[in-house]
C-alpha cells in the first residue's frame, strides 16, 4: 500500500511539473502583440495561425527547442527558462514553425544566449486576457537635458608685418611733393602737390617692413545640442472615469489598450 501511494505521489508530481512547463510567444518584440502559449509539442505552428510570427518569448518552465521549419527541421535553438525580449539577435525572428519540450538535464550545442535576468514585461498582454480601449487625454514628449559637445579645431594665424618706417614716410612725402609740384599750374598744381605728398608718404612708410608670417594653433570650440528624439512619452488616459498615467517608449494613438483594471497592455 505504501509503495502504491509513493507511485501515485510521484506521478502527480511529474504531471504538475509538466503542466507548469510552458512557453509563450509574442508577435512583437518586448512581449507585445498577439500571444500564443503552448505546454506540449507543436510540430506545425500554421495550425494555430502563428507560423513565422514569433518575435519574443517567455519560457515559464523547462527547456524548449524551437525550429525554423515544421516537424522540428531546419535550424533549431534551445530556450532556457526566462524571458527573451527579442528573437532577432538569435536569427529566428518571424521564423519559428515548430517547438517541443526537451530534457532539462541535457547538454545542447544549440542553446540560445542567456535570457533576461530581470525582465520588465508588466505591460505585456497575457494569454487569453481581455482588453479594452481607453481614450488618451494628453501626450507629453520628454526629451533629455541639453548636452555640450566640444572639439579641437586647427586654424592658421598670420602675424603682423612689423612697424611702419617713419623715416621712409617723411622722405617719401618730400619726394612726392616735389614731383607733384611739377605737374600742372595754379590750383591744379596745388592738388598735385598734396596728392604727391600723401602717395609718397604711404610708399615710404612701407619700405623695409618685414613680410607676414603664419603658424597653426589648436582652438577649442563648443556647441550646445538638444536631443531631438524624446526619451519617452508621458501619457494620460481615462478608463471608466478614472485618469491614469503611463510612460511609453512610442507615441500612442487616440486610444490605448488596457485590461479590466485599467492597466496598460501592448
Amino acid at each position: 500500500m505504501t509503495t502504491f501511494r509513493l507511485l501515485v505521489a510521484a506521478s502527480a508530481l511529474l504531471i504538475s511539473t509538466q503542466a507548469l512547463a510552458e512557453v509563450t510567444f509574442y508577435e512583437g518584440e518586448g512581449f507585445r502583440g498577439r500571444a500564443f502559449t503552448m505546454n506540449e509539442r507543436v510540430s506545425d505552428f500554421s495550425r494555430s495561425g502563428f507560423n513565422d510570427r514569433a518575435s519574443s518569448a517567455i519560457v515559464d518552465g523547462g527547456r524548449w527547442e524551437v525550429c525554423e521549419d515544421s516537424r522540428f527541421r531546419g535550424r533549431c535553438l534551445v530556450l532556457r527558462q526566462g524571458s527573451y525580449d527579442s528573437l532577432k539577435r538569435m536569427g529566428v525572428n518571424d521564423r519559428i514553425s515548430s517547438a517541443r519540450r526537451v530534457s532539462d538535464q541535457g547538454r545542447y550545442d544549440n542553446e540560445a544566449p542567456e535570457p533576461l535576468a530581470e525582465p520588465n514585461y508588466d505591460y505585456r498582454r497575457r494569454p487569453n486576457e481581455r482588453v479594452y480601449e481607453a481614450r488618451v487625454t494628453s501626450v507629453r514628449a520628454v526629451v533629455s537635458d541639453a548636452q555640450q559637445r566640444c572639439w579641437l579645431e586647427r586654424e592658421q594665424v598670420e602675424t603682423g608685418r612689423g612697424d611702419r618706417n617713419v623715416g621712409g614716410g617723411i622722405v617719401g612725402a618730400i619726394v612726392g611733393g616735389v614731383l607733384g609740384h611739377q605737374i600742372g599750374s595754379g590750383s591744379g598744381r596745388d592738388l598735385a602737390t598734396v596728392g604727391g605728398v600723401v602717395a609718397g608718404a604711404a610708399i615710404g612708410s612701407n619700405q623695409g617692413r618685414g613680410s607676414s608670417d603664419s603658424y597653426d594653433r589648436d582652438v577649442r570650440r563648443c556647441e550646445t545640442s538638444v536631443n531631438a528624439d524624446p526619451e519617452y512619452w508621458d501619457v494620460t488616459y481615462k478608463y471608466r472615469g478614472v485618469e491614469h498615467r503611463v510612460q511609453m517608449t512610442e507615441p500612442p494613438g487616440r486610444t490605448i489598450y488596457v485590461n479590466r483594471k485599467g492597466e496598460p497592455r501592448q
